[in-house]
Protein backbone atom coordinates (compact mmCIF):
# COMPACT_ATOMS: atom_id res chain seq x y z
CA UNK A 1 0.00 0.00 0.00
CA UNK A 2 1.25 3.51 -1.28
CA UNK A 3 2.17 5.76 1.67
CA UNK A 4 -0.11 8.52 2.09
CA UNK A 5 0.42 12.23 0.52
CA UNK A 6 2.34 14.66 3.01
CA UNK A 7 0.75 17.61 3.75
CA UNK A 8 2.93 19.86 1.34
CA UNK A 9 1.47 17.12 -1.57
CA UNK A 10 -1.95 17.55 -0.55
CA UNK A 11 -1.89 21.64 -0.76
CA UNK A 12 0.45 21.34 -3.88
CA UNK A 13 -2.09 19.09 -6.20
CA UNK A 14 -3.90 20.78 -8.93
CA UNK A 15 -6.93 20.14 -10.84
CA UNK A 16 -5.89 17.40 -13.56
CA UNK A 17 -7.27 19.41 -16.36
CA UNK A 18 -5.38 22.06 -18.38
CA UNK A 19 -7.23 24.63 -20.23
CA UNK A 20 -4.86 27.25 -22.79
CA UNK A 21 -4.32 30.56 -21.26
CA UNK A 22 -5.55 29.24 -17.78
CA UNK A 23 -2.38 30.47 -16.45
CA UNK A 24 -2.33 34.38 -17.60
CA UNK A 25 -5.69 35.32 -16.44
CA UNK A 26 -6.48 38.40 -13.89
CA UNK A 27 -6.31 37.31 -10.57
CA UNK A 28 -7.28 40.19 -7.44
CA UNK A 29 -5.94 38.82 -4.49
CA UNK A 30 -6.81 39.47 -0.93
CA UNK A 31 -9.49 41.48 -1.25
CA UNK A 32 -10.81 42.81 1.97
CA UNK A 33 -14.87 41.62 2.45
CA UNK A 34 -15.13 41.88 6.25
CA UNK A 35 -13.29 43.13 8.87
CA UNK A 36 -13.14 40.81 12.84
CA UNK A 37 -11.67 41.00 15.56
CA UNK A 38 -9.10 38.74 14.48
CA UNK A 39 -8.49 40.60 11.60
CA UNK A 40 -9.70 40.87 7.79
CA UNK A 41 -10.97 38.21 6.00
CA UNK A 42 -10.13 38.54 2.41
CA UNK A 43 -11.07 36.87 -1.45
CA UNK A 44 -9.30 36.12 -4.41
CA UNK A 45 -11.49 36.88 -7.36
CA UNK A 46 -10.54 35.59 -10.78
CA UNK A 47 -11.58 37.24 -13.73
CA UNK A 48 -11.39 36.18 -17.61
CA UNK A 49 -7.72 37.71 -19.09
CA UNK A 50 -9.88 39.62 -21.83
CA UNK A 51 -13.47 41.24 -21.11
CA UNK A 52 -14.93 44.29 -21.58
CA UNK A 53 -14.26 47.60 -19.36
CA UNK A 54 -18.13 47.93 -18.34
CA UNK A 55 -18.70 44.25 -18.30
CA UNK A 56 -20.27 42.64 -15.48
CA UNK A 57 -19.11 38.72 -15.69
CA UNK A 58 -21.19 35.56 -13.77
CA UNK A 59 -19.35 34.60 -10.96
CA UNK A 60 -18.83 31.30 -9.19
CA UNK A 61 -18.01 30.83 -5.72
CA UNK A 62 -15.90 28.15 -4.22
CA UNK A 63 -17.90 27.34 -0.98
CA UNK A 64 -15.15 26.08 2.54
CA UNK A 65 -17.32 24.05 4.96
CA UNK A 66 -13.97 24.44 7.26
CA UNK A 67 -12.91 27.53 9.16
CA UNK A 68 -10.05 28.40 8.04
CA UNK A 69 -8.27 28.63 11.37
CA UNK A 70 -9.02 24.65 11.71
CA UNK A 71 -8.25 24.31 8.35
CA UNK A 72 -4.59 25.85 8.63
CA UNK A 73 -3.66 24.00 11.63
CA UNK A 74 -4.25 20.63 9.39
CA UNK A 75 -2.98 21.79 5.99
CA UNK A 76 -0.93 25.23 7.00
CA UNK A 77 -2.58 27.22 4.52
CA UNK A 78 -6.06 28.56 4.37
CA UNK A 79 -8.52 27.06 2.15
CA UNK A 80 -7.99 29.78 -0.78
CA UNK A 81 -4.99 28.72 -1.47
CA UNK A 82 -5.20 25.13 -1.96
CA UNK A 83 -3.84 24.34 -5.13
CA UNK A 84 -6.93 22.65 -6.05
CA UNK A 85 -9.07 25.68 -5.95
CA UNK A 86 -6.69 27.81 -7.32
CA UNK A 87 -6.76 25.71 -10.30
CA UNK A 88 -10.06 25.69 -10.14
CA UNK A 89 -10.25 29.45 -10.31
CA UNK A 90 -8.41 29.50 -13.42
CA UNK A 91 -9.91 27.30 -14.98
CA UNK A 92 -13.45 29.07 -14.60
CA UNK A 93 -11.62 32.27 -15.31
CA UNK A 94 -10.49 30.60 -18.77
CA UNK A 95 -14.00 29.46 -19.73
CA UNK A 96 -14.87 32.74 -19.73
CA UNK A 97 -16.25 33.47 -15.96
CA UNK A 98 -15.01 34.84 -12.67
CA UNK A 99 -14.36 32.86 -9.69
CA UNK A 100 -14.60 33.79 -5.82
CA UNK A 101 -12.37 31.99 -3.36
CA UNK A 102 -12.10 33.71 0.17
CA UNK A 103 -11.23 33.49 3.61
CA UNK A 104 -13.70 32.54 6.85
CA UNK A 105 -13.48 32.73 10.53
CA UNK A 106 -16.15 29.86 10.29
CA UNK A 107 -18.31 28.36 7.59
CA UNK A 108 -21.43 30.46 8.04
CA UNK A 109 -19.19 33.28 6.96
CA UNK A 110 -20.31 32.63 3.39
CA UNK A 111 -23.67 34.18 3.83
CA UNK A 112 -21.87 37.01 4.62
CA UNK A 113 -19.57 36.68 1.58
CA UNK A 114 -22.80 35.73 -0.68
CA UNK A 115 -24.40 39.44 0.57
CA UNK A 116 -21.09 41.35 -0.09
CA UNK A 117 -20.38 40.26 -3.09
CA UNK A 118 -24.21 41.27 -4.31
CA UNK A 119 -23.97 44.63 -2.53
CA UNK A 120 -20.69 45.43 -3.83
CA UNK A 121 -21.02 43.60 -7.30
CA UNK A 122 -19.92 46.47 -9.47
CA UNK A 123 -16.36 47.02 -7.51
CA UNK A 124 -15.91 43.38 -8.06
CA UNK A 125 -16.54 43.51 -11.67
CA UNK A 126 -19.18 40.93 -11.56
CA UNK A 127 -22.97 40.23 -11.97
CA UNK A 128 -23.86 39.93 -8.32
CA UNK A 129 -27.32 38.52 -9.97
CA UNK A 130 -25.90 35.18 -11.68
CA UNK A 131 -24.02 33.30 -9.15
CA UNK A 132 -23.04 29.61 -9.51
CA UNK A 133 -22.40 27.72 -6.11
CA UNK A 134 -19.55 24.86 -5.88
CA UNK A 135 -18.61 22.58 -3.02
CA UNK A 136 -17.18 19.31 -2.75
CA UNK A 137 -16.38 16.44 -0.13
CA UNK A 138 -17.47 18.55 3.75
CA UNK A 139 -17.85 21.58 1.80
CA UNK A 140 -21.35 19.97 0.55
CA UNK A 141 -23.47 20.61 3.28
CA UNK A 142 -22.21 24.48 3.62
CA UNK A 143 -22.92 24.86 -0.11
CA UNK A 144 -26.69 23.32 0.07
CA UNK A 145 -27.18 25.84 2.95
CA UNK A 146 -26.01 28.55 1.00
CA UNK A 147 -28.68 27.46 -2.06
CA UNK A 148 -31.86 26.77 0.87
CA UNK A 149 -31.04 30.36 1.98
CA UNK A 150 -32.57 33.86 0.91
CA UNK A 151 -29.37 34.39 -1.46
CA UNK A 152 -31.14 31.81 -3.77
CA UNK A 153 -32.46 34.32 -6.08
CA UNK A 154 -29.25 35.32 -7.71
CA UNK A 155 -27.76 31.91 -7.04
CA UNK A 156 -28.63 30.28 -11.11
CA UNK A 157 -26.97 26.58 -10.30
CA UNK A 158 -24.64 24.96 -8.25
CA UNK A 159 -21.87 21.85 -8.20
CA UNK A 160 -21.52 19.06 -6.07
CA UNK A 161 -18.30 17.31 -6.09
CA UNK A 162 -18.09 13.82 -3.84
CA UNK A 163 -20.27 16.02 -1.61
CA UNK A 164 -21.20 14.82 1.41
CA UNK A 165 -25.08 16.37 1.52
CA UNK A 166 -27.63 16.38 4.33
CA UNK A 167 -29.05 13.63 6.71
CA UNK A 168 -32.20 12.10 6.10
CA UNK A 169 -34.81 9.77 8.17
CA UNK A 170 -32.36 7.77 10.70
CA UNK A 171 -29.07 8.28 8.92
CA UNK A 172 -26.01 9.99 10.69
CA UNK A 173 -23.85 9.74 7.87
CA UNK A 174 -23.28 13.55 7.23
CA UNK A 175 -23.67 14.15 10.87
CA UNK A 176 -20.67 11.70 11.99
CA UNK A 177 -18.42 12.63 9.00
CA UNK A 178 -18.56 15.96 10.18
CA UNK A 179 -17.42 14.96 13.78
CA UNK A 180 -14.47 13.04 12.27
CA UNK A 181 -13.33 15.63 9.63
CA UNK A 182 -14.19 18.67 11.01
CA UNK A 183 -16.18 20.52 9.03
CA UNK A 184 -19.98 22.00 9.75
CA UNK A 185 -23.21 19.80 8.89
CA UNK A 186 -25.08 22.98 8.03
CA UNK A 187 -28.10 21.16 6.81
CA UNK A 188 -28.64 19.68 9.80
CA UNK A 189 -32.70 19.65 10.32
CA UNK A 190 -32.91 20.56 6.97
CA UNK A 191 -34.34 18.34 4.41
CA UNK A 192 -34.35 18.03 0.42
CA UNK A 193 -37.21 19.90 0.19
CA UNK A 194 -35.49 22.88 1.44
CA UNK A 195 -34.40 23.06 -1.85
CA UNK A 196 -35.33 25.46 -4.80
CA UNK A 197 -37.33 23.23 -7.18
CA UNK A 198 -35.62 24.61 -10.28
CA UNK A 199 -32.37 25.04 -9.42
CA UNK A 200 -30.04 23.57 -11.78
CA UNK A 201 -27.66 20.79 -9.79
CA UNK A 202 -24.80 19.12 -10.71
CA UNK A 203 -23.77 15.92 -8.87
CA UNK A 204 -20.10 14.24 -9.47
CA UNK A 205 -19.89 10.78 -7.99
CA UNK A 206 -16.97 8.79 -7.08
CA UNK A 207 -17.84 5.37 -7.24
CA UNK A 208 -14.41 4.40 -5.57
CA UNK A 209 -14.80 7.03 -2.98
CA UNK A 210 -13.18 5.95 0.20
CA UNK A 211 -15.06 8.29 2.97
CA UNK A 212 -17.24 5.84 4.62
CA UNK A 213 -20.48 5.43 3.20
CA UNK A 214 -20.59 9.28 1.96
CA UNK A 215 -22.36 7.53 -1.42
CA UNK A 216 -24.59 5.59 0.44
CA UNK A 217 -25.38 9.04 1.42
CA UNK A 218 -24.90 10.56 -1.88
CA UNK A 219 -27.27 7.79 -3.48
CA UNK A 220 -29.78 8.80 -1.03
CA UNK A 221 -29.78 12.27 -2.14
CA UNK A 222 -29.75 11.86 -5.42
CA UNK A 223 -32.18 9.30 -5.66
CA UNK A 224 -34.34 11.97 -3.54
CA UNK A 225 -33.84 14.64 -5.76
CA UNK A 226 -35.24 12.67 -8.67
CA UNK A 227 -38.26 11.60 -6.72
CA UNK A 228 -38.64 15.51 -6.17
CA UNK A 229 -37.84 15.82 -10.36
CA UNK A 230 -35.25 18.32 -9.48
CA UNK A 231 -32.96 19.43 -12.57
CA UNK A 232 -30.11 17.40 -11.39
CA UNK A 233 -27.44 16.03 -13.88
CA UNK A 234 -25.92 13.08 -12.83
CA UNK A 235 -22.58 11.78 -13.44
CA UNK A 236 -20.59 9.06 -12.03
CA UNK A 237 -17.11 8.34 -12.81
CA UNK A 238 -16.99 4.73 -11.76
CA UNK A 239 -13.51 4.60 -11.27
CA UNK A 240 -12.92 7.45 -9.48
CA UNK A 241 -11.58 7.64 -6.06
CA UNK A 242 -12.50 10.63 -3.62
CA UNK A 243 -11.36 14.09 -4.69
CA UNK A 244 -10.52 12.61 -8.43
CA UNK A 245 -10.53 15.96 -10.14
CA UNK A 246 -6.94 16.75 -8.40
CA UNK A 247 -5.27 12.87 -7.72
CA UNK A 248 -6.92 10.94 -10.90
CA UNK A 249 -4.93 11.69 -14.00
CA UNK A 250 -7.45 9.89 -16.03
CA UNK A 251 -9.62 10.92 -19.35
CA UNK A 252 -13.12 10.31 -17.20
CA UNK A 253 -11.60 12.83 -14.81
CA UNK A 254 -10.27 15.73 -17.48
CA UNK A 255 -13.86 14.91 -19.27
CA UNK A 256 -15.87 15.35 -15.68
CA UNK A 257 -13.88 18.37 -15.30
CA UNK A 258 -15.24 19.90 -18.90
CA UNK A 259 -18.68 18.63 -18.26
CA UNK A 260 -18.59 20.84 -14.86
CA UNK A 261 -17.12 24.02 -16.69
CA UNK A 262 -20.05 23.51 -19.61
CA UNK A 263 -22.69 23.32 -16.85
CA UNK A 264 -21.72 26.32 -15.29
CA UNK A 265 -20.89 28.40 -18.27
CA UNK A 266 -24.66 27.21 -19.69
CA UNK A 267 -26.47 27.99 -17.07
CA UNK A 268 -24.55 31.55 -16.02
CA UNK A 269 -24.32 33.01 -19.12
CA UNK A 270 -28.11 33.02 -20.62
Amino acid sequence: MADPPSREEVIRRTVVYRMPGMEGVRIRRDVEWRVTDSGPLVLDLYLPRESAPAARIPAVIFVSGYPDPGFQTMLGCRFKDVGQYVSWGQLVAASGLAAITYSNREPKDVHALVQHVRENAAALGIDGNRLGIFGCSGNGPTALSVLMSGASPAVKCAVLCYALTLDSGASTVVADAAKAFGFANACEGKSIDDLPPSLPLFVARAGRDELPRLNESLDRFVAQALTRNLPLTLVNHAEGPHSFDSVDDSETSREIVRHILAFLGRHLSV
